[in-house]
């Protein structure tokens, strides 16, 4: 049976953390954030977790 692979786009998106929950990126954050709320720019910096609900199929990914 052949190996499993991961989903390579995963593996650079989400990052697996010593608590077993899943770090990720930040929408709207790549450029014009003159037009963003400076209150909403401050609560972008904040690291964001995966939902518990799609942490299996994330890990499998990973995996």
């Amino acid at each position: 049976m052949p190996k499993m692979k991961s989903v390579k786009g995963a593996v650079k998106r989400f990052k697996v953390k010593k608590s077993g929950k899943i770090k990720r990126g930040t929408a709207y954050r790549s450029h014009i954030l003159t037009k963003v709320d400076g209150k909403h720019h401050r609560k972008m910096r904040k690291p964001k977790y995966v939902d518990k609900a799609d942490i299996k199929n994330i890990k499998e990914m990973i995996a």
